[in-house]
């Protein structure tokens, strides 16, 4: 199946997305409570070590099991006992069959499954994303929320509206006090709305309220892509796409077009900041065009 056509297209392709993941340098960054964060390979990975095994947060880029198996075996030597996908994207569930091979049962929410096991076509990247293999699909479901205890640790998955797509969940340690978001936030990169697996650009302003209701000054707070922060950053986030929504919705309103909306610059006061992601400024002003 051909790829369909967008005018606005992310800085790389899928493509070339896994062919970086194969000599991709994993960072290793200890946070508290037996977590710690590996990132360089694709979507951010979370980890929690202890006697009763394993648990990770996402699996990254299928191109780097070598390198984040290498990362994970530095760290601990518990098996991998749980992996559970924040969404259905290749590049934070591609290992997603290694990772069960190890002994990870893989737990996401149903819609996840749904769309992993159905060909993915993400036109700004200019991926077709064939099904998993069965080996990698979740076998543990869930609608709205689910409690993981382990590890003397609460991990407490909880849906978001269709928001970067319709299978979005965060997962939050409630003891170590640590968030990962998923990809409903992004820190420092322009936010990607993925509207062919069924993400929405008011799905993600409501994702990030209810972020930010789960956080609090002590929050370690880890997105789907770039480094651990806090609230304030999730604050920053929602504050940015609050005011590039409300100038797009206006200019829509009077009926420009996405080209002329993309031209009038509505990022601008935000572009330095957060402009030099993999999501440029005229993509993403046209997402959002296309979602209000």
């Amino acid at each position: 199946m051909q790829v369909m056509e967008t005018t606005y297209k992310a800085l790389f392709t899928a493509d070339q997305m896994k062919a970086a993941g194969a000599t991709a340098q994993i960072a290793v960054v200890p946070l508290r409570r037996g977590l710690t964060l590996l990132s360089g390979a694709g979507g951010n990975i979370l980890v929690l070590f202890g006697p009763d095994g394993a648990v990770a947060v996402d699996s990254g880029l299928s191109t780097a099991q070598a390198q984040i198996s290498k990362a994970l075996a530095a760290v601990t030597v518990e098996p991998l006992r749980y992996l559970i996908n924040t969404h259905c994207h290749f590049d934070h569930a591609g290992g997603n069959e290694w990772m069960h091979s190890a002994g990870a049962e893989i737990i996401a929410q149903e819609r996840a499954r749904l769309r992993m096991d159905s060909e993915q076509i993400i036109p700004a990247f200019d991926a077709v994303v064939p099904p998993s293999p069965s080996s990698a699909l979740p076998t543990v479901l869930f609608a709205q929320s689910q409690t993981l205890a382990v590890n003397d640790e609460v991990i407490q998955l909880r849906r978001h509206t269709p928001a970067h797509t319709d299978t979005d969940i965060s997962a939050f340690f409630a003891k170590a006090n640590v968030l990962h978001t998923g990809d409903t936030w992004f820190h420092g990169i322009y936010p990607f709305i993925d509207y062919d697996n069924g993400g929405s650009i008011r799905g993600m302003l409501a994702a990030s309220a209810e972020n930010l209701s789960l956080a609090n000054s002590e929050t370690i707070v880890v997105p789907g892509h770039g480094e651990a922060g806090d609230r304030n950053d999730l604050l920053d986030f929602h504050e940015m796409l609050l005011s590039v929504c409300d100038k797009v919705a206006a200019l829509k309103k009077s009926g420009d077009s996405v080209e002329a909306v993309v031209a009038a610059r509505p990022t601008l006061p935000f572009d330095d900041a957060w402009g030099s992601g993999f999501i440029p400024p005229d993509l993403f002003v046209s997402l959002v065009y296309r979602g209000l």
